[in-house]
């Protein structure tokens, strides 16, 4: 498999995974002008032009966060369980990050928006992680003993809120400090040059 990727974008969530699912990809890493790193067109191999990207042995070609994490999950078994209401948590977590989280950045990711713009982001992306960290409670994961997809998926979204001066809890400060702490985690952001 190949994951393309950009270093510390959403696509770190899918490396996580990969990591932690202990299945074997190669890393290609896509710049701003949407080359890869060997110098390819990623439009031609991704028309869409989004990480993460991944191709797989076949060379079928998986977009979408949500989709490659629950590809992951389903190769691997591990990160979502086969059954029960903790695998429809899971997605639904995951559901929720890749749209009403992740969305609500775009502000922060575009010169020409207006402070009133970033403004109203923070305030809802404040209002989304706090009822994130009600759902976290006490667990050591976001829905229980051991991780889900939404784990490396709310990681990422806790780095940009970071990044971006977002208000989040003493609950979700200290789940990142655990989940940066992991090995997978941390073999990631080696890898990605963010360490």
């Amino acid at each position: 498999m190949i994951l393309y990727y950009h270093a510390g974008a959403c696509s770190l969530a899918v490396h996580i995974a990969l990591i932690e699912a202990r299945l074997a990809c190669k890393l290609v890493s896509i710049n701003r002008d949407k080359r890869t790193d060997d110098g390819r067109d990623f439009i031609a191999i991704n028309p869409r032009g989004f990480v993460p990207t991944l191709e797989l042995d076949d060379r079928t070609v998986l977009t979408e966060n949500l989709a490659i994490l629950a590809y992951i999950a389903h190769q691997s078994s591990t990160l979502l369980p086969a059954e029960g209401i903790t695998r429809w948590r899971a997605l639904e977590a995951t559901s929720f990050m890749t749209t009403e989280l992740h969305g609500n950045f775009k502000p922060f990711f575009y010169s020409d928006a207006t402070q009133a713009e970033k403004d109203k982001a923070r305030q809802r992306l404040a209002k989304h992680f706090a009822s994130l960290a009600d759902q976290l409670g006490d667990k050591p994961f976001l829905l229980g003993e051991r991780m889900t997809i939404a784990d490396p998926y709310l990681f990422v979204m806790l780095m940009w809120a970071y990044r971006h001066g977002i208000e989040i809890s003493q609950r979700l400060r200290a789940y990142f400090a655990r989940m940066k702490e992991l090995p997978s985690v941390a073999q990631a952001l080696a890898e990605e040059g963010l360490a």
